[in-house]
């Protein structure tokens, strides 16, 4: 890899971008490819679907081999709410390798002994997630049906480039909750961006079962570009 190359991937991967490096094979030709911005051509269209499946291969494209090699963070998983479906969502996510943060300014909830090795904080919501600051591979869940709790985070994470939000309650609750964010200045199509309820439809009844239907659909929606 060539010295130009390595310090703009490297300066990329410190500000926890997706980012990929296509090589020809033929001569050696690199080229950066910012897989945040959308693709201008084949090859960056390419390295967008193999980043969705967190894949590195050869292509051949109008007769050339190139090597597209992506370098994605891990996917962040920002939880509000330490409740008891936090519990197995959270152990789910660090199965697969994910960064899982737990946020909840209730200390009883939000603890060591219920969330092993778990990132917790303890601010408000708002002010966890900007310090958070969410990415094109974090996920936000909004767990605790208290709109004081829930609605700053929804708020943060819609002014957020993260590429999942999703929020737990009942239909009837996220109407409401709609209506009290479009009245904070949150128009239809930005809303759009909320899961409500959260989760696949799986008939899914015990928190663990919730906590799978969610972790399929962020995988569902994280996946989206991979065909």
């Amino acid at each position: 890899m060539k010295l130009a190359t390595l310090k703009a991937l490297t300066a990329a991967r410190a500000q926890g971008r997706e980012i990929a490096v296509a090589t020809r094979l033929a001569d050696g030709e690199e080229r950066l490819i910012d897989l945040t911005e959308p693709p201008c051509d084949d090859l960056e269209g390419l390295a967008v679907r193999m980043a969705a499946r967190d894949d590195s291969a050869p292509v051949e494209l109008m007769g050339e081999t190139w090597f597209i090699n992506v370098f994605n963070p891990p996917v962040a998983l920002v939880v509000v709410g330490a409740v008891h479906i936090a519990q197995p969502l959270s152990r789910m996510a660090a199965a697969l390798g994910w960064a899982v943060t737990v946020i909840d300014p209730r200390t009883a909830f939000a603890s060591e002994a219920r969330f092993p090795g778990v990132t917790l904080t303890h601010d408000w919501p708002d002010e966890a997630i900007a310090k958070v600051a969410p990415t094109t591979r974090t996920a936000v869940v909004t767990l605790t049906h208290d709109p004081k709790l829930d609605d700053p985070a929804l708020q943060a994470a819609l002014k957020s480039r993260a590429f999942f939000i999703g929020s737990l309650g009942s239909k009837k609750t996220h109407a409401a909750r709609l209506a009290r964010l479009e009245a904070a200045g949150f128009n239809e199509e930005t809303l759009s961006r909320i899961r409500g309820p959260v989760g696949l439809n799986i008939n899914a009844r015990s928190p663990a079962e919730i906590a799978v239907s969610i972790v399929g659909q962020i995988v569902e929606t994280l996946r989206a570009g991979s065909k």
